[in-house]
């Protein structure tokens, strides 16, 4: 039997797919309070579907496996988030002696400003005001965000365990769904990607989580020994940060550092500077050794694909959006490289800098020889 030949021209194949990605995007903006918590749900239910398979292969019901999943998770996650809480209530406490030091060093700076570039206060405050830098939310928009903020965390807190338990009752209805939807491919090879994107998602979230508990625990170690106040929330702040590639980093270590500054009555820039140090060092442990070693193996982006996806996830669903943007570049990688057409989309995405350079390491020698 012969082979099907696509005879489709390629400006006409591009365009199909270029519609296609602009089309999901736009979807995704305009849907993103339902479907952000869906995607959350379904990272949450790969996590949870080794447990819930296990529990079945020794007689539980599968209703009930899943209940004792999500049972678990919810623990995990509220000790998590006690935690983070109390550690924020502490900060918190201190707020109005942080924010007098703030000012202080504000305008410190400001005279600094004054004496070296010769620009007077007044046009510094005129500056900062016309660029929203200083301006202060009034009540009735203090309020307004409030509201939302909360309207948000409740909806993902009722939405995030009806969606996993959802998916994880109705798996195999789902997957049997794709592999009819693409009747055109092999089925084992649609199910080959269903199992790809799975382990992939599952790998990312373990991993991540093995990698965010080592970073708090790097940073919190050395925070200690320092002596800085605030030490676990800075170490904390530092380590949920950094999940978000590139920019959470850069974030954490200039709000660590403003915090060290401000947070003793006599401004120590020596502290300071150690600060950076070890985040720096945490950083450096974490990029060449635990990055690779945990989570690279299953996300192989490469570094530009990682900083323009964040910044589009960011751009289109906020924080939320910045998270989402690695295990979902994985999983578009998956199925580029298993779609006929759309292979390049997913040599681009990957990150076959090292294999290349071992394989022109290798003609070379060959040619030597």
């Amino acid at each position: 039997m012969s082979a099907i030949v696509d005879r489709t021209p390629f400006y006409k194949s591009l365009s199909f797919n270029l519609l296609t990605i602009g089309l999901l995007t736009l979807l995704l903006y305009i849907g993103q309070g339902i479907l952000v918590p869906l995607l959350f749900a379904i990272l949450l239910a790969s996590l949870l579907l080794p447990l819930t398979k296990f529990l079945e292969r020794i007689g539980v019901r599968r209703v009930f496996s899943i209940l004792a999943s999500l049972f678990l998770s919810t623990i995990i996650i509220g000790s998590i988030i006690y935690f983070l809480a109390s550690q924020i209530a502490n900060f918190l406490d201190d707020l109005p002696t942080i924010n007098d030091r703030l000012d202080k060093l504000s305008n410190l700076v400001q005279k600094w400003v004054t004496e070296t570039f010769n620009v007077g206060i007044r046009k510094q405050n005129q500056y900062l005001n016309e660029t929203g830098l200083k301006g202060k939310a009034t009540g009735a928009a203090l309020l307004g965000q409030t509201v939302i903020t909360v309207t948000q965390t409740l909806s993902y807190l009722v939405l995030l365990p009806v969606y996993t338990f959802l998916i994880l009752y109705y798996k195999d209805l789902i997957k049997k769904f794709l592999v009819d939807v693409f009747k055109n491919s092999s089925e084992d090879e649609v199910r080959e990607v269903l199992n790809e994107s799975q382990s992939v998602a599952q790998g990312f979230i373990s991993g991540l989580m093995i990698e965010l508990t080592i970073v708090f625990a790097l940073n919190a170690i050395g925070f200690l020994i320092l002596g800085i106040k605030y030490a676990l929330f800075l170490a904390l702040v530092a380590a949920l940060l950094n999940i978000i590639p590139y920019v959470g980093m850069l974030v954490a270590n200039v709000f660590c550092m403003l915090i060290t500054l401000i947070s003793d009555e006599v401004m120590q820039l020596g502290d300071v500077l150690w600060v950076a140090i070890i985040l720096l060092l945490v950083q450096f442990i974490d990029n060449n050794f635990l990055m690779p070693l945990i989570v690279g193996s299953k996300v192989r982006i490469n570094s530009l694909v990682t900083i323009v996806g964040v910044l589009v996830g960011g751009a289109l669903c906020g924080v939320p959006g910045m998270f989402l943007a690695i295990p979902g570049i994985a999983v578009l990688k998956v199925i580029f490289d298993r779609a006929e057409g759309l292979k390049p989309f997913g040599m681009l995405l990957g990150d076959d800098t090292l294999a290349n350079n071992a394989n022109r390491k290798k003609i070379s020698h060959k040619k030597i020889i």
